[in-house]
Parts: C-alpha cells; structure tokens; sequence
C-alpha cells in the first residue's frame, strides 16, 4: 500500500513540474513583437529578434485544422502562413519555436512565442482599389472597378478575386466631381460598374475606395488613384449659352444699325436729288 502511495506522489510531482507547453524550457530567446501583416489574403507572420546561434520554425493551426509546420529552422524573422490560412473564416494561432540543430540527444522543449489570433476574413486588408476602365458619353459617366485577386485558387486553377470570397459583403464607392470643382458626390455599388448621370458637357474627376460591409473596424481600403474625363470641350460646353445670346442680340443691334445707316442715307441723297432739281433754271420754250 505504501509503495501505490509513493509511486502516485511521484507522479503527481511529476505532472506539477513538468513545462508547460506555451514556453518549453530550452532557454533560447523567444520570438517577440510578433504581428501579422495581410493584404488581400496574402499573410506574414513577423516577429523580433533576429536570431543568432539558433533557428526559428514556425507552427500554425486554426479552430478546425491541426498544426502544421511552415518556414522550417529558418534565420529569417517574417514567414509568408498564407497557404496554411485557405479557410478565411477560421480563426489561427502560430507558435513560433527557438530551437538549434545540434546533434547531441537533448530532452528540453524547445522554447516557443504563442502569435495573436488571427481570422483573415475579419482582419486582411483589403488592397487599393483599381480603375480598369472609365468613360463618359453624353450625360453618361462609366467606370469599371477591377475585382482584385486573392493568392487563392478554384480548382481550375484560376485565382480567386476578393469579391469570390466577400461576395455581398463587399461594396465600391466612387467619389466624383466636376473638373476644376470641389463639390463633392456619391455613388455606391454592390457590383464593380458605375453608371452616374452628370452634366451633359463637363469634364468629371474621380476615385474609388472599397468597403466591407460587415465590419466594424478596417473596413475601408485605400483610395485608388484619380482619375479625370478629358473629352474635348467645343465653344458652347466652355463658355455656356450666355456667350452665344450676348452674341446673337449684338449681331441683332449690328443688323438694325446697318438698315438705319442705309436708310438714312438713301434718304440724305434724295433730299439732295431733290434740291438739286429744284435750283436749276426753266428750259426756255
């Protein structure tokens, strides 16, 4: 009885000593600063400090994966998890080990960082939107959005935009105003096609910024680069249909001043003929 007793203590002692597994027990620094950089589903995982007489190796699992190990007994301090994050959804955790390659048998967990959590789907970043295409025709402004790609892939192998994976989740803006204006608009689309009506001879400038619907935090990407309509303006687009009545009512004036002149002097010389005739003496008969 009294040997049950002892061999259940020294298990029990054994349990309460053993390491734990968030650190191990090598006594090699540990990562540090570790953060997570990810623009459209493209994923690093960083961290701090550069290793010296050791190496890192990096594993990574989700809620519903298993652990997988990426970046193996690597001197780098960034590792590219974005094979290992295909379920966007899912919410991963990275260990990031300290370990050396010696040969001789050594018992000691290796030591290791525990990354923040991360869920790609709430916390990418979603990339500068690009203008593929823009017009205007008439009273009609079109601009297309580019859906830009993720490092994912259907199983034809084509790449996966952002919007096959946020689908409704997913909205542009386009900010729009006249040329050479500050007045500011707005439109929005759950598609990436703009069709705004504007005013019929003007020159527009523009640029889109996306949005994710359904966060609360990072839900705006960058804006994309401006652009502006450059259709050729004619004379009545530039100046307006004020010119043109200035124009029509001084040629009216000019006409009127003319047909006066040119009656007034047609009467002056009748006068004249008139006088003339009047002076000359009487033919004797």
């Amino acid at each position: 009885m009294a040997t049950a007793r002892g061999a259940l203590a020294l298990l029990l002692s054994a349990l309460l000593f053993c390491p734990g597994p968030s650190a191990g027990n090598s006594g090699l620094p540990t990562a540090v600063n570790i953060t997570w950089s990810s623009i459209n589903f493209k994923t690093i995982l960083q961290w701090q400090p550069m290793p010296t007489n050791y190496f890192y190796t990096v594993e990574i699992s989700g809620i519903n994966s298993n652990w997988e190990k990426e970046c193996i007994h690597t001197k780098e301090t960034e590792c590219d998890v974005t094979d290992k994050m295909e379920n966007v959804k899912d919410t991963y955790t990275a260990h990031i080990t300290s370990e050396t390659l010696s040969v001789t048998e050594n018992f000691e967990e290796p030591s290791y960082a525990i990354s923040p959590k991360f869920t790609p789907y709430n916390q990418t970043t979603i990339g500068r939107p690009w203008i593929q295409t823009y017009g205007l025709n008439d009273t009609k402004l079109t601009v297309v959005v580019e859906d830009q790609l993720t490092p994912y892939r259907f199983p034809n192998k084509t790449f996966k935009s952002i919007r096959d994976i946020f689908k409704s989740d997913l909205q542009y803006t386009l900010y729009y105003w006249k040329d050479q204006s500050t007045g500011k608009k707005e439109a929005t689309t759950k598609s990436n096609q703009f069709e705004i009506n504007v005013d019929r001879g003007k020159n527009y400038c523009f640029y889109v910024q996306a949005t994710l619907l359904s966060r609360t935090e990072n839900r705006r990407s960058q804006k994309s680069n401006e652009k502006c309509t450059s259709h050729q303006l004619d004379v009545l687009d530039e100046y307006g249909t004020e010119v043109f009545i200035i124009i029509g009512a001084a040629a009216i004036a000019i006409f009127l001043i003319i047909i006066v002149l040119s009656v007034t002097i047609y009467k002056c010389k009748k006068t004249k003929v008139a006088k003339g005739k009047e002076t000359m003496p009487l033919n004797v008969v």
